[in-house]
């Protein structure tokens, strides 16, 4: 038993009535006396969660924050509280200016954030004094597996749209890589924000069909690993944008099917996650040891240029796929943790 731990004894009173005593130091540190009214919330199966009323009304989630921004604070640093007090799970958050008004370009970067990062938010009044952010999504809205879904769509699509902006010259197409990692960012801060206020709740989590918080650290390390797919799609447009020229179409094939390689065994670990199924991630696992076999194709092809900037591109870009590849083993990995403590727990 835990030093926070005390066995009380059920008690029947009355007709119909069961009750267990509280422990007398927890009353004394909350503040608590007789009449004092408190929650109590079932969480899971068996636990119930109880909570003084004069601290349930601030549980997060349903509180409002308020944010006071100086004048001289850098637009990306508004974003920056801006998103951490939408991950906390505030449903209302007010931006005011601490003296005076605030100055247009730190208005606009907040209308930016919001329509453009902060997922399921709205702007509910706006005004040279302040500006008012409701997060109206509701919370089963969009699942955690259906935004990842849609994350790993993003990222994939980015994935191939930057070698085909490679190979065509497209600087386009290479800046709407740039620009779609910005939705998979929303999606990754949404998903984050779902987690933080699941693990705060059983009973939120088993809505989510995640199974355990134990569970919710994992899909935090999925999500951080499908963010980064996003950020070599974006290294590799950017490159293009940099030296202005593409890449041989002789060299670029070779480094196309080690794309196609590792965008398939990212779809197989995703698929594991969502399956729960751990031969598939086990299966994942050990395929994705192939990549070599593609990255000795790049290499050998190397043989053919001559000029020593584009030796270093192609060998950049092999580089961020092979991550790719890397990532999807981590995300078979984290099943293979997930599924087997599940077995575990059965047995």
């Amino acid at each position: 038993m835990g030093t926070n731990e005390e066995m009380r004894k059920i008690q029947f009173t009355g007709k119909s009535s069961y009750i267990v005593s509280l422990p007398k130091q927890w009353i004394t540190e909350m503040g608590l006396k007789q009449g004092d009214q408190v929650s109590v919330v079932r969480q899971g199966v068996s636990n119930l969660q109880i909570v003084p009323l004069k601290h349930h009304n601030k549980s997060v989630g349903t509180e409002e924050a308020t944010i006071e921004i100086k004048s001289e604070d850098e637009d990306s640093t508004i974003v920056r509280k801006l998103i951490s007090l939408y991950l906390l799970g505030f449903t209302i958050i007010n931006v005011k200016s601490k003296v005076g008004r605030l100055k247009p370009s730190q208005r606009n970067a907040i209308k930016d954030a919001v329509k453009s990062i902060l997922m399921g938010t709205e702007i509910t009044a706006d005004s040279v004094e302040g500006i008012t952010i409701q997060v109206l999504i509701n919370l089963f809205e969009l699942s955690v597996d259906g935004a990842l879904k849609r994350m790993l769509i993003i990222a994939k699509s980015m994935q191939n749209d930057a070698l085909l902006a490679q190979e065509e010259a497209n600087f386009e197409l290479a800046k709407e890589v740039i620009n779609s990692d910005d939705e998979v960012d929303r999606f990754s801060f949404y998903i984050m924000r779902q987690l933080k206020i699941a693990i705060q709740n059983e009973h939120m989590l088993n809505e989510m069909g995640i199974e355990s918080p134990y569970h919710c650290l994992g899909y935090r390390l999925i999500v951080k690993n499908i963010e980064r797919v996003g950020d070599h799609a974006t290294d590799i447009a950017k490159d293009l944008l940099e030296y202005k020229k593409p890449i041989k179409k002789n060299v670029l094939e070779p480094i196309n099917e080690m794309n196609v390689f590792t965008l398939s065994v990212l779809d197989e670990a995703c698929l594991s996650l969502f399956k729960k199924d751990s031969n598939q991630a086990e299966r994942t696992v050990q395929k994705t040891s192939e990549i070599s076999k593609y990255e000795k194709k790049v290499q050998d092809s190397l043989k053919t240029l001559k000029d020593t900037e584009e030796i270093y591109r192609v060998r950049r870009m092999s580089e961020n796929i092979r991550r790719i590849s890397e990532y999807a083993s981590d995300i078979a990995e984290i099943v293979l943790d997930v599924t087997i403590e599940k077995t575990l727990r059965k047995q």
